[in-house]
């Protein structure tokens, strides 16, 4: 009854039963696990857990991932904020910083929330938890914003792909980017519709992003993309809210995310072939962690 592959059947629901994205994603977990709703949100309030746990440990612990690629910058943004030295608006600098630190902790093997994979754990927590902070929502409110995300990300899954290796980085910074703006549409009161055309939105934005990690680990440039995945997926519920049309509608956006990544050349969908990771410090960095690999360190 509440099942669907589609964002138009997700619409439909939403219309026939009277009920917010979240609540159908809900229902629908129900009819397919016979779990309790209350067990339903209490697993997803544990990952809204997680997710805040590793923003603190990111923003306010000097992280270093194994490799020696990364860490540290969550809370060199994250210091800069608090004396008020930003460009951007606190509001943005923080959605930033949130991102990162959940992508180092990721990157120095810490526990966190692969959402809608590992590579792009920071963009839903980064934006969600910046934004629900800002407008005084409460954790439940967060709980049922991420059942939104959720939604989203399993249309895209079902339609296209959330893998770097098949799909590119559009297909994991910009599902996150995706799911995240539904969810922040759906937290601040708007309705099933703008989520949709705010997922839309994201998409387009990122559309064509390609996957070239440095050394073929999940660092350098993704964790900066996470950044900026959590800012693009702000901007885009505000496109959306404000009555913003996407033209594109949701389900044909997918489908040509899911059609550019297949056009996507092997060597920048996350083999480390080509792109960044095949420039002369991209080469080097991989040398010599391979190296260090070798000696032991």
């Amino acid at each position: 009854m509440y099942q669907y592959n589609y964002g138009y059947e997700l619409l439909e629901l939403t219309k026939k039963f009277n009920l917010s994205i979240s609540q159908v994603v809900m229902l629908g977990e129900q009819e397919k696990t016979g779990e309790e709703l209350d067990v339903i949100f209490q697993k997803m309030k544990n990952n809204l857990m997680v997710m805040k746990e590793s923003i603190n440990k990111g923003l306010n612990e000097d992280l270093k991932s194994v490799s020696g690629l990364s860490g540290g910058d969550a809370k060199k943004l994250y210091e800069r904020i608090i004396i008020g030295n930003t460009l951007s608006c606190e509001t943005m600098a923080k959605a930033a910083a949130s991102a990162l630190a959940v992508t180092e902790v990721n990157a120095s093997m810490g526990k966190i929330v692969a959402a809608p994979t590992a590579g792009s754990s920071g963009v839903i927590p980064g934006a969600l938890i910046t934004v629900a902070r800002k407008f005084g929502k409460s954790d439940d409110d967060m709980t049922r914003a991420l059942f939104t995300a959720s939604g989203i990300g399993i249309i895209i899954a079902k339609n296209a792909t959330l893998s770097g290796a098949e799909g590119g980085c559009q297909a994991e910074v910009g599902s996150a980017s995706a799911m995240a703006a539904a969810a922040l549409v759906e937290l601040i009161g708007g309705t099933p519709e703008q989520c949709l055309t705010a997922a839309s939105f994201a998409i387009m934005n990122l559309l064509g992003l390609v996957c070239d990690p440095v050394a073929g680990l999940v660092e350098i440039p993704c964790e900066k993309r996470n950044a900026l995945g959590a800012l693009n997926a702000m901007i885009c519920a505000d496109f959306a809210i404000a009555g913003m049309d996407s033209v594109i509608p949701f389900d044909e956006v997918v489908e040509t995310m899911y059609k550019i990544g297949r056009s996507i050349p092997c060597a920048l969908r996350e083999t480390a072939e080509g792109g960044l990771a095949k420039t002369p410090t991209g080469i080097r960095l991989k040398k010599e962690i391979f190296e260090k690999v070798e000696r032991g360190d």
